[in-house]
């Protein structure tokens, strides 16, 4: 300006020229570096933070899944850690090149005009402050925002899972009047969000131009002064348009954390979580169980909840053996054997495997030694191959044919499109409900474990489906130590020994005969079965040899 322009002084025009395309060039190549080194370090933030999050769900115990809304978690895990995403991948990097220039371009003007500099940093401050007041109702508006999108994300899942019922009762309206109840919710949250930043933007730029025009009526006085010329007014003036934008940008920045922050307080409430059950110090391993199984002075009560499921339950289970837990919905059946899978340990009393205290034992070792088979057959939206090695991965392609032809099962693989290579849909919905349990029958014919868990497997299946797998279910269980959880007594009389429960409380002990004879509560109970024993053995639910029973 000063040397060039007002002279009019054509010379200096071809190094400039040249300076100018070789600061583009580089700046470009800065540019391209930074954009790819951005992503790089923000993607495999992101990464690990997904995985991290994964794997630490994975840890946690039974209880944090069963009191919390499957669609919330996916949220969490996918939108919420994509909201972080955004913020890494251009937040930090912008956080980073502002301070950088601000701290350049302060240094420029102070070496210019550093009285004309002073003014200007003065009413800097205003451009963060401003930002900053309307970032608290953004941060209010975003963690609403994240928390409706977890909830539309659980009714959707729960209400897709259950169409079936839905459509059964005509409820889908009933449904949509859910999912939209909980969109508008997400909707208002937005439009708060979108209302505080429309009120930001003018008035951050009427903040600049105040503070433009000041700067400008006081570097005109100076150049009427004499103190300043006008290159360095001009320069001086431009240079400040890249301190303001910068400081501009910070205060933006702000909106931008605090709607970032809100979903990490999302993942960090899940961090936060700790396994109910946890390995002691000093827990061991147990290579082979022999499966000898004891319950002594047992009594539990769930996490949060102040009535107790058992009370003072004992009872032993030799190796081979099989125990049958009978009794009304409640009596806690299903929480033995959530017990002696160590989802949950007991509030009083012990439970020993093979002499050993449950909590004594690594979770992981107690788990390599059972095997479940489920009312509902869960498979995964997999191959046959990869369903039945879910319960041994290493398994020989041999193994797995032996496993599927021991649970009668081959021959109907052997009749899908791809064989054993067929994928089966999102839990198995490609195979009927036999073709299901005989495939979770195989899982559990290759993990080989001493110990067996039955959990009313034939209930969800028709007469026939449920006669098909009895002979396969006869075959699994034999040489194991097997605990039958199961309502219908005609499928527990011919197990070594039956537990009759109620309220938690194990009000008889002994084998069929023995319960019969003693003319209690069992011999009640079986007496209201016996009408519907023929349709029992044709359904394939008695797990016992068809011999005479004495009453």
């Amino acid at each position: 300006m000063d040397e060039v322009l007002v002279p009019r002084d054509f010379g200096p025009f071809w190094w400039i020229a040249l300076s100018y395309v070789g600061l583009t060039l580089v700046a470009g190549a800065l540019a391209v570096c930074d954009s790819y080194l951005a992503s790089w370090v923000g993607g495999k933030f992101v990464l690990s933070l997904r995985t991290q999050l994964f794997r630490h769900l994975q840890g946690l115990s039974l209880d944090f899944f069963e009191r919390r809304p499957l669609g919330d978690m996916l949220s969490r895990l996918t939108g919420d850690v994509a909201a972080i995403e955004s913020f890494v991948l251009s937040g930090v990097g912008d956080t980073l090149a502002y301070i950088l220039r601000i701290i350049y371009f302060t240094g420029v003007l102070l070496y210019i005009q550093w009285e004309l500099t002073l003014v200007s940093l003065i009413v800097a401050p205003l451009f963060w402050f401003v930002p900053r007041h309307f970032s608290r109702l953004i941060r209010r508006a975003s963690r609403e925002r994240r928390r409706r999108s977890g909830s539309i994300s659980s009714v959707a899942e729960e209400s897709f899972s259950n169409a079936q019922l839905v459509q059964a009762y005509n409820r889908q309206e009933a449904e949509i009047d859910r999912f939209q109840r909980e969109n508008l919710g997400h909707f208002e949250a937005y439009m708060m969000s979108a209302r505080a930043k429309a009120l930001m933007s003018p008035l951050v730029s009427l903040i600049g131009v105040a503070c433009g025009l000041g700067v400008i009526g006081v570097g005109v006085w100076m150049l009427s002064e004499g103190r300043l010329s006008l290159g360095e007014l001009l320069v001086f003036l431009t240079y400040l348009g890249g301190l303001y934008g910068p400081i501009r940008g910070l205060g933006r920045l702000g909106t931008s954390i605090y709607a970032a922050s809100a979903a990490a307080e999302r993942i960090v409430e899940f961090l936060d979580e700790q396994p109910s059950v946890l390995d002691r110090p000093d827990a061991r391993t147990l290579k082979h169980a022999r499966g000898l199984i004891e319950f002594e002075n047992v009594s539990f009560h769930y996490p949060r909840a102040t009535q107790t499921v058992l009370t003072d339950v004992t009872f032993r289970v030799e190796p081979g053996e099989t125990l049958a837990l009978v009794g009304p919905s409640g009596a806690g059946k299903s929480t033995i054997a959530k017990l002696l899978l160590r989802f949950y340990d007991p509030a009083e009393g012990e439970i020993r495997l093979d002499g050993h205290d449950l909590r004594d034992l690594r979770v992981h070792a107690v788990r390599e030694h059972i095997a479940v088979l489920l009312q509902e057959a869960l498979v995964f939206d997999a191959t046959v191959r990869e369903n039945i090695v879910y319960g041994r991965p290493n398994a020989t392609d041999e193994e797995i044919v032996q496993a599927a032809k021991a649970a009668d099962a081959h021959e109907f693989i052997a009749a899908l499109p791809h064989g054993y290579d067929t994928v089966v849909g999102q839990k198995g919905r490609r195979l009927s409900g036999g073709q299901r349990q005989r495939i979770a029958i195989a899982r559990a014919m290759i993990r080989n474990a001493p110990i067996l868990i039955l959990d009313e497997p034939t209930t969800d299946l028709d007469p026939e489906s449920g006669h098909r797998i009895l002979e396969p279910l006869r075959r699994l269980m034999s040489g194991r130590t097997t605990i039958i959880i199961s309502h219908n007594l005609m499928t527990v009389r011919e197990a070594t020994a039956i537990l009759v429960l109620k309220e938690g409380h194990v009000i008889e002990q002994g084998t069929h005969f023995d319960l019969v004879t003693r003319d209690g509560t069992y011999a009640a109970l079986y007496r209201l079965c016996q009408g519907h024993d023929a349709a029992s053995i044709i359904s394939g639910s008695d797990l016992g040899p068809h011999r005479q029973v004495a009453p």
